[in-house]
């Protein structure tokens, strides 16, 4: 099996640590689609984030879960590097030297057409307070281009105190995950980035505003 590390990494450290270290609540996993692909969209607050959102689904279909991630950071050096493909199986995302054949979009859109999901994080980067920021367009070419295809929005709450940006050490705080119901997006990018925005924006949990 090509991903025996990550599956034993969620098995035996990840889903301990949020289940009990962290006393997780998630609400709306019946939510959480049957088939790949699709794209999922959160708020992004923590290096928690996307290992939180991992730990949602089976261990079997780690494989197909893409989260994409800044190519830049995490390919920064070797340790880095093994450990995001190997643990997390990141799907990089170049932010520098952009060019046809390295293109974010076509990127993702490959990804996509080889059965794949992919978790983003349109923000762009960590917030510090916890309060999300504009999202980037990138997320509405994608999603315009496969408007056939699930999108399911996700809040991901309290995980900025938890891990904040910056830190290494993750304290024992409880989270909360809220999942929406999966959608289909079209029409103009600002139509979609206002909607997407809105509807992860909705799912905020109320225990930690």
């Amino acid at each position: 099996m090509k991903n025996t590390i990550q599956i034993l990494f969620f098995l035996f450290i990840i889903k301990p640590f949020l289940t009990f270290f962290t006393g997780i609540r998630i609400f709306g996993r019946e939510n959480l689609p049957k088939k790949i692909p699709f794209i999922m969209v959160a708020n992004h607050s923590s290096h928690l984030d996307a290992a939180t959102i991992l730990s949602l689904f089976p261990l079997k279909e780690l494989i197909n879960i893409r989260p994409a991630a800044a190519a830049d950071y995490f390919s920064s050096n070797a340790f880095r590097a093994f450990f995001s493909k190997n643990f997390f199986n990141i799907l990089p995302i170049p932010r520098k030297g952009i060019n046809k054949e390295n293109n974010p979009l076509t990127i993702m859109k490959k990804a996509i057409k080889e059965n794949q999901a992919i978790i983003i994080f349109p923000e762009g980067t960590r917030s510090t307070d916890g309060e999300m920021s504009n999202f980037k367009s990138g997320v509405a070419h994608l999603i315009q281009e496969h408007s056939e295809i699930p999108v399911i929005p996700i809040y991901l709450s309290n995980l900025y105190r938890s891990l904040p940006k910056g830190e290494f050490i993750p304290l024992p705080l409880f989270l909360e995950v809220n999942i929406g119901v999966p959608i289909f997006l079209s029409g103009d990018k600002k139509e979609i980035m206002e909607n997407l925005y809105q509807k992860v924006a909705e799912l905020k949990s109320k225990n930690y505003s």
